[in-house]
């Protein structure tokens, strides 16, 4: 994509073994619509050690490539931050589960003024994108974090949101596993309350799921508990 002076989007992508799916993620952003909006996009994937051509699929799409070989999805999005030049940034993951042709929308919102937007997967998805095991955890964690945090968002695991990059100067951002998508979504809401939720069409996954939905809905219920506890002392 050409590069246009003064405007531009970071999209950063976590990724492990995801050679399937890459290429489709890379090859649906909406460049024509955000050239014509004024803006270019740079693509940074943080990889974490893939061993089935991810990385050249990455590149070959022209995305900046940064290995990150201690494992976490929360780690992943800290190494990628560093790397992000962009004054929006937008996120998502390397599945090809959520559709990209969202973006020209939220950053829209971004320019009316807000500073987070955060994307819903429950209104619109595709038949078997989420497990009953899932979709019961989801709603439950929705209702989790509206009673310690008020926080806002239907979807707190979202892992799609569009953000300006000064927001992330203000956030204590530390997680490193998977509760790092409740973690950012907290920050923002105490940062600045002007934060917003849009759906998103969410697709079913293709190859293997990296989340382990018992073990990971236990370590963020715990980020949550220990989280408040701190927020509460620190108040």
């Amino acid at each position: 994509m050409k590069a246009l002076p003064g405007k531009k989007i970071s999209l950063i992508i976590p990724a492990l073994n995801e050679a399937e799916t890459i290429g489709l993620v890379l090859n649906s952003i909406p460049y024509k619509i955000l050239e014509y909006m004024g803006y270019s996009v740079d693509i940074i994937v943080v990889d974490g050690g893939s061993t089935d051509g991810t990385v050249e699929i990455a590149k070959k799409y022209g995305a900046k490539v940064v290995i990150e070989r201690r494992r976490g999805y929360g780690r992943a999005y800290l190494t990628g931050f560093k790397y992000a030049r962009g004054d929006i940034i937008v996120t998502c993951d390397a599945d090809n589960t959520y559709s990209l042709d969202i973006i020209p929308l939220c950053i829209k919102l971004i320019e009316r003024g807000y500073d987070f937007v955060n994307t819903n997967r429950f209104i619109k998805f595709e038949r078997g994108a989420w497990s009953p095991l899932n979709l019961l955890g989801n709603k439950l964690f929705f209702l989790l974090h509206f009673l310690l945090f008020k926080l806002p968002f239907r979807d707190t695991q979202s892992g799609m949101w569009i953000f300006k990059r000064k927001l992330l100067r203000k956030m204590r951002l530390t997680a490193w596993g998977m509760e790092f998508s409740s973690e950012i979504k907290i920050e923002a809401w105490k940062k600045s309350k002007r934060v917003i939720e849009v759906p998103v069409f969410y697709r079913k996954r293709i190859g293997e799921r990296k989340l382990r939905p018992l073990r990971d809905g236990f370590r963020i219920l715990l980020f949550l508990i220990k989280k408040r506890i701190l927020d509460f002392i620190l108040k």
